[in-house]
This record gives C-alpha cells, structure tokens and sequence, in this order.
C-alpha cells in the first residue's frame, strides 16, 4: 500500500506529513481531527509511503528528512528515513541513510525493498526493511534526480530529474541504468499508466504532461493541462487506474483526467496543493500554504469540503 492505494474506502487511520510544521500527524478518519502529533524532526518531512502488514510485519509508514530548502537549492540536506508503526502511531526507527543525501520520494518495488530517490547525490538508494538499512545504490545518472515512479511489472523504474530535464530509465532487477530520455522542459512530477507504457511526465515550466512512450523511448506527445493557467507539480492513478490526478501548486487546482487523456475537469483548491491520496470516490488534496486539506467527490469532479490539519501538510495516506 502507498499513500495513495485505498480502494474500498474503509480506513483505521490517517496520518500527514506537515511539512511546513516540521511534524508527523495521525487524524481520526472519519472526523478529521489530530489525535496525535509527533515532532522534533531535523527539517524537513517530506513525502511518504505505507507499507501494509505482511506476515509478521506490522503496517508501517516512512517519511523522508529532506533537508530545509526545495528541490535544487537545499544548502542543508539532511541522511535519515523515519519509519512509523502506524498501529501504534508511533516513531519507532530511523534509518541513516549516509553517505546519501536528501532523500525524496520512495515507492515500494516488487522484492519487498523500498526505492528512495536521493537527490543531492543523484541515486536511488535501496533499503532493506527488515534491517532498516541501506543495502545498495543505483546510479540515476542526473544532476540529482526528483521523484520516482516503478513500472506496474517491476521491471523498470524511472526517475524524473528535475533540472536536467530527463528522465532515467533503470533495469530494477538488474540495478543499472539504462538510459535517459529527453523532454523539451524541466521536470516536477512522473507517473506510469498501468500498462506500463506510457510515463507521464509533469512539465515544471509550462501548463503540460509529456506523455512519454516507454517502449520507443521518447515524448510522443504534449498534452496542455485545461483551464490551469500554470505550471503542475505531481501526477497521480488512482489505485483502480480510472482518472489520474495532477496537482498544480501555482494554481491552486487539481485536474482529472481520464486514462485516454482526451477529458479534464480543473478543480479549484486550496492554496500550494501537493499530494494526494484517494479513499474510495473521494481524493483528499494536501494545501501546504494554508493547512487545508480539500476533499474532491471524483464521480461529480467538484470539491465537496475541507477541513484544517497542522500547519501545512504535503502528503497524507489512509491506512
């Protein structure tokens, strides 16, 4: 399970990453209200992943120490993975991730091994959860590569690197680069469609998604982000693949697009959204500039409520 991965709607939990207050958030499902707080985090929390029990593990989430600038200027960048029992809404470990540094976004591959961009250092760092340690790194072959995404049949993963304007390519099983493709612009966000065949790739500069071809290796396509006026942030499925979400953090809005890329609907939100994360027919948008959270009804693509959590969050996540 990932931040995004609720399908039947039914939770125990839900936590945010309060990224602007520096603090890990645990808040009621129903009610929305915090019922648990943890901080003293160096800064900054930065994205997250669930993992859910398997055997005898319990269900467990990890949130980033990125360091306390953004991405390409962050003077201070920070080594550590926090990992939270989510049972126990508890900080239970930290796993130093040294000599790597600004850890980013991680994803979950197929071996049961977690996949953390580290971005100052240019690599994918792979952690064994079971020792909560770094067991190897991968060459992302960028200036420092941003986000992540892994295909659906485990065998490639793909980071999107920010300034280069690239995205690499790398053989997951095999730990290797592959290759880089190239995209006319600076990057913010990637995605993958569910055949594994088209990457999708947020254009940090213009209102855009390059719709990459995984198979040929290049932008087949430049597909403009309808009535959002400016550049997108993140893209993300929905765990049934039926529409894919794009937050645009200079507009304030969330777009739904369906999987065929021929319809969109802009939703207005809250101010700087970011991450997502979908329960049902809902998707819950975090608001990092004002503490809100936005609750989209996805079948009448509108927004349906709001409500405040901590000072302001980038990724929540149902578990």
């Amino acid at each position: 399970m990932t931040n995004d991965n609720n399908p039947r709607g039914n939770s125990h939990g839900m936590i945010a990453v309060d990224k602007m207050g520096g603090k890990v958030l645990f808040l009621n499902p129903d009610t929305y209200a915090t019922e648990v707080v943890i901080d003293g985090f160096p800064r900054t929390v930065h994205e997250l992943l669930l993992v859910p029990e398997t055997g005898n593990s319990a269900a467990m989430a990890y949130v980033p120490i990125f360091g306390d600038g953004i991405h390409g200027r962050n003077p201070n960048p920070q080594h550590e993975l926090c990992v939270f029992d989510l049972a126990r809404r508890a900080h239970v470990a930290t796993i130093d991730l040294r000599p790597y540094i600004a850890p980013h976004t991680l994803k979950l591959g197929p071996d049961g091994l977690i996949y953390i961009t580290c971005e100052n250092s240019a690599v994918v760092a792979v952690i064994d959860r079971s020792a909560n340690k770094v067991v190897e790194a991968i060459d992302s072959g960028s200036t420092n590569g941003h986000r992540l995404i892994i295909a659906p049949d485990g065998k490639r993963l793909y980071t999107e690197n920010e300034e280069d304007g690239t995205v690499s390519v790398i053989d997951l099983p095999a730990r290797k680069l592959l290759g880089k493709i190239k995209t006319p612009r600076p990057l913010a966000g990637i995605a993958i469609s569910p055949d594994g065949g088209t990457v999708i790739a947020v254009d940090d500069a213009q209102p855009t998604l390059f719709l990459i071809d995984t198979e040929a290796g290049f932008v087949r396509e430049e597909l403009p982000l309808k009535d959002v006026p400016k550049a997108a942030q993140i893209a993300r499925y929905a765990p049934d693949n039926s529409l894919i979400a794009v937050t645009s953090l200079n507009s304030d809005t969330v777009s739904l697009i369906d999987p065929s890329f021929k319809a969109q609907s802009a939703i207005k939100v809250g101010s700087q959204p970011m991450d997502m994360a979908f329960r049902g027919d809902e998707l819950f948008i975090a608001c990092q500039a004002d503490g809100s959270v936005h609750i989209i009804d996805i079948p009448n693509k509108r927004a349906k409520g709001s409500f405040k959590a901590g000072t302001g969050c980038e990724s929540l996540g149902f578990f």
